[in-house]
Order: C-alpha cells, then structure tokens, then sequence
C-alpha cells in the first residue's frame, strides 16, 4: 500500500467519523434534549397542539428520518472525494 493510498484512508476515516460525531450529537439534542424540555416546549402551542408533545410525538421522527438522508448524501460526498466509492 503506498503513502497516498494510507494518507486517503486516513483521510476517509477522520471525515467519517467527525461526520458521524456531528450526527449523533443532532441526534442526541432530538431523541432526548427535545423530549427533556417537552413540558417547558406545552407553554407554546402550534396547530393547536402543545409543542413539547408535536415534537415529542412527530417532530423528532421527522428529524430522524431527514437526518438520515442528509447524512448518506453526506458520506457519499466523502467518499466520492476519498476515492472509495462505490460505482452506481
């Protein structure tokens, strides 16, 4: 294995897992900061739902499942610049 190909896996490897530390702190602030602060959130209402329950209830699901796609698009890139991805 040459310098070049160790230095790109090195490379790969920091991008990922910075990516995936940014993920999981936005997940954390959904599955529980959110829903820790849920009672504060019932004082504002939206659709005439308190909002601590909207996002208890919905906002976090939606939350994940957008953050899911950001975060493929995301590595893709990474990869794509790496040098490692996968051919479509």
């Amino acid at each position: 294995m040459t310098d070049h190909a160790s230095d790109n896996r090195q490379e790969h490897w920091n991008r990922t897992r910075n990516l995936m530390i940014a993920h999981l702190v936005v997940w954390f602030f959904f599955a529980y900061l959110v829903q820790w602060f849920a009672a504060d959130l019932n004082k504002i209402s939206f659709l005439h739902f308190p909002v601590g329950f909207y996002m208890a209830a919905q906002g976090s699901l939606f939350a994940f499942v957008i953050q899911l796609f950001i975060f493929v698009k995301q590595q893709d890139r990474i990869d794509r610049e790496c040098g490692v991805a996968e051919e479509d």
